[in-house]
């Protein structure tokens, strides 16, 4: 892997699972977006459950939650430590992706307050993109017009997420989550090689910028937020190169 970028859907996880084809449904994922329903959860006390799920208790517990309606995210349980938490949906997914609009796909995730305030805006906007019918081109289109607009501010120096849920769904490869990790947010000039991204020991994994505003950093963590052990790479699929 030495030198490769990380080949998950979510690794704006982000794009994280794409997976192998011998593990992907038979059915391949669908080309277009599938009807509103198919992505909202109509428990939103679930969806919330679910959210928190995706940091320890002791971040999510406190964090902002926002949920998915039929116009984009809305606010449905303010917090006080700047975090927020949401489910994201395929399409928060890397912007060529073929799993772009697979309607399985829940991903928790918490956004620390520098992370909520400078990188979830982009992906906001590309659920409103999405709602109103922008097919995959159209938005990925879009996506480079507002960065060639600066219209999508830099990642603000520290900005992670927490993706340490086990009740996710993160594409066809894994059929459920990965693994425990912390994703960390950088310019697209960051080069993967400046932090040693899929060189053998070091652990990170990372997905280069391209067409997507930012260059992301994937470190597995040891335990899942509800504080019991991972079980390693030994028991679920590892990223491969592309």
């Amino acid at each position: 892997m030495k030198g490769k970028a990380m080949r998950w859907p979510l690794a704006l996880c982000l794009t994280l699972a794409a997976g192998s084809a011998a593990m992907a449904d038979p059915a391949g994922p669908p080309a277009r977006m599938a009807p509103l329903s198919a992505y909202l959860m109509p428990d939103q006390k679930a969806e919330i459950a679910l959210a928190r799920s995706a940091a320890p208790i002791a971040v999510s517990g406190a964090a902002s939650v926002m949920i998915l309606g039929a116009r984009g995210y809305e606010m449905a349980a303010q917090g006080s430590n700047g975090f927020v938490c949401i489910v994201q949906r395929a399409w928060f997914s890397g912007l060529s992706d073929d799993g772009f609009w697979n309607p399985k796909l829940r991903a928790p995730i918490c956004y620390n307050p520098e992370a909520a305030r400078t990188v979830l805006p982009a992906f906001l906007e590309r659920t409103r993109w999405a709602l109103a019918g922008a097919s995959q081109a159209q938005i990925r289109s879009r996506t480079r017009a507002e960065m060639a607009a600066g219209k999508f501010p830099p990642a603000a120096r520290g900005s992670i997420t927490y993706m340490m849920s086990k009740k996710g769904y993160l594409g066809d490869g894994p059929h459920g989550p990965w693994r425990p990790h912390l994703m960390f947010y950088m310019p697209p000039s960051v080069p993967l090689s400046d932090w040693g991204s899929g060189e053998m020991g070091t652990g990170v994994f990372g997905t280069a910028a391209g067409i997507n505003p930012y260059t992301m950093f994937y470190i597995p963590v040891a335990t899942w937020s509800d504080g019991t052990p991972d079980g390693g790479p030994s028991s679920r699929l590892e990223p491969k190169a592309p």
